[in-house]
């Protein structure tokens, strides 16, 4: 259908949200506004939805959500008899209607739904799959994004996000329907009444707490250390939950950021609200300066990620990377678990390709297995579950990701940062007590194993426009491979899309067995490495760098050259 056609469709049709109705009016006489809502459909990608809520097919709102939520419905259909969902939502604008929204959806086609009554963060609904044996879930949520995008995650009956194949099913089923004449929904209250839709009990956090408790290696040494925190919830799902399991650790010091402690869909203090953005965290750093504690968290809107921040020897805050924190806690878990007796036979850690490689030092270092899988947290969820389906699940200690999402334990199948936050606050806590700050540790670690240095790039192709110059961008480094960066020569060439790697010196190739993924690598000849793939959830793309050297300052020496020389490609 032509654009101006979808536009007085959606004028006649979009009746059920006020709010669309008064945004179609105002754009009436503006084309490149409508153009932009109506050129193409919000597309149900490997994860779910995710898009800048309003008007249009190509934005988040009930309809949108709606439709999406009947093919996910059609798909659970064919495959389950009397399916169960679970659903759970966070606090940006509008997640609570389009939690319901598909709540109705999913009654109306006959399955039964258990909803969380308040937003409640991502691992949480993760869990809630599993414990009360349901074949799906929905989590709606844009995470760390802009307070204007929502999402909407989808999850399989493991409590993984959605398989790359189940997901190309349901995107199947999705793109034959109609947005309003194909979808089927019912009144949620009414659905409640009925027995359709049931809200999700108290009983069921109970016993999420207590797994995640059950993850702690030193959770009896936390309460005499004197530990000292800072917390901040970014205005999102975690600060209920963060603060129960810092509570039942011991953690009896913890001051709240005031400004983001409550629910705030328009993240007012914090536009982008991002534990990996310093800009999200000036609040806490100033609160922090007041208050003088052992650590600053932050977890974002949704509670899936947690950044930290620590005192210098000047009292000055230092922000603490994903890589970092994740290296740190890996080497914590696998120092604690040998030292009590409790590192399980052939043990398993799991991260990304774009994550830190000290990680292969340390699993090397205590005979820990590694796995590497695709970026994105179900992948490290799927191989939890291939453990688990062989009745091995005890031998995964630990995965993580450099975008800050950490998991210890089985219970959920993607990142939390409810229990992230418990055992960073344990190991800071343990720490204390033999007389080494967090730094000092971080410090032993790149003194043990070498000093890593990583950071990233990210490029906005906003639009249509941008959209065709992402996969210019990816088609030329992909065709025209690249002989050198910044001086230092491209000894490897790995490309996931097309499933190979290629030995520069030799022209051998060898393949990739992960799943097919757009992404790019170049491994350079002193270690050093450049990624870039385009974001999966915005429209972006990343380039992730990293250098190794003998000391910091060196490391990130390199990385200034290597981004100088790679970003003029990328523009």
């Amino acid at each position: 259908m032509e654009i101006n056609e979808l536009y007085k469709l959606w004028c006649e049709k979009a009746s059920d949200d006020p709010d669309l109705i008064s945004e179609l009016q105002e754009i009436k006489d503006e084309p490149e506004k409508i153009r932009d809502r109506f050129y193409r459909e919000l597309e149900f990608g490997t994860g779910g939805l995710r898009g800048v809520i309003g008007a249009g097919t190509n934005r988040m709102n009930i309809y949108t959500v709606r439709r999406a939520t009947q093919g996910f419905a059609d798909y659970i259909n064919e495959a389950f008899d009397d399916p169960h969902v679970a659903i759970s939502f966070d606090s940006r604008i509008k997640s609570d209607t389009f939690s319901k929204a598909a709540a109705g959806v999913f009654a109306a086609n006959g399955i039964h739904v258990h909803i969380y009554p308040e937003l409640t963060p991502t691992p949480m609904l993760s869990y809630a799959v599993r414990e009360l044996g349901c074949q799906a879930g929905v989590m709606v949520t844009a995470s760390h994004n802009p307070s204007k995008y929502n999402g909407y995650k989808a999850y399989s009956a493991d409590g993984c996000q959605l398989s790359v194949a189940e997901s190309e099913k349901v995107i199947e089923k999705v793109n034959k329907l109609d947005i309003f004449s194909d979808v089927k929904c019912v009144d949620f209250d009414e659905a409640v009444k009925n027995g359709m839709i049931e809200y999700i009990s108290k009983d069921i956090n109970e016993r999420f707490y207590k797994r995640v408790l059950e993850e702690g290696l030193n959770t009896d040494l936390v309460a005499g250390s004197g530990l000292k925190v800072v917390y901040t919830p970014l205005n999102g799902t975690g600060n209920k939950p963060v603060r129960h399991i810092l509570d039942a650790i011991g953690v009896k010091d913890v001051t709240v950021v005031p400004e983001q402690e409550n629910p705030d869909g328009n993240f007012t203090t914090c536009p982008y609200p991002n534990p990996e953005v310093r800009e999200a965290l000036e609040y806490g750093l100033r609160l922090c300066e007041k208050v003088h504690p052992d650590l600053l968290l932050a977890t974002d809107p949704d509670c899936d990620r947690v950044g930290i921040a620590v005192p210098d020897e000047n009292g000055e805050y230092v922000l603490i990377t994903g890589n970092e924190t994740g290296a740190m806690l890996l080497e914590y878990i696998c120092s604690e678990r040998t030292r009590q007796g409790k590192m399980p036979n052939a043990p398993i850690t799991v991260k990304t390709i774009v994550t830190t490689d000290i990680i292969k030092k340390i699993a090397e270092e205590y005979g820990v297995e590694l796995i590497e899988v695709l970026t994105g947290f179900k992948f490290i969820g799927e191989q939890i579950g291939i453990l688990e389906n062989k009745g091995e699940e005890d031998r995964y200690i630990f995965g993580y990701e450099e975008s800050y999402g950490y998991l210890s334990g089985s219970y959920v199948r993607d990142k939390d940062a409810v229990d992230a936050s418990m055992l960073i606050c344990e190991m800071a806590a343990f720490y204390r007590t033999k007389g080494i700050s967090l730094l000092q540790a971080r410090d032993n670690m790149y003194k043990k194993y070498g000093h890593y240095y990583h950071t990233q790039q990210s490029f906005a192709f906003e639009g249509e426009a941008g959209m065709a110059k992402m996969n210019e961008i990816m088609n030329t480094l992909r065709e025209d491979r690249l002989s050198e960066i910044a001086g230092y020569k491209v000894v490897e060439f790995s490309d996931y899309k097309k499933g190979i790697t290629v030995d520069i010196a030799s022209g051998n190739e060898t393949a990739i067995t992960l799943p097919k993924s757009n992404v790019l690598v170049f491994a350079l000849e002193g270690g050093e490495k450049v990624i870039i793939r385009p974001s999966g959830t915005e429209p972006k793309i990343k380039a992730y760098y990293t250098s190794i050297a003998d000391d910091m300052d060196k490391a990130k020496e390199i990385c200034g050259k290597l981004i100088e020389s790679f970003s003029k490609l990328v523009k």
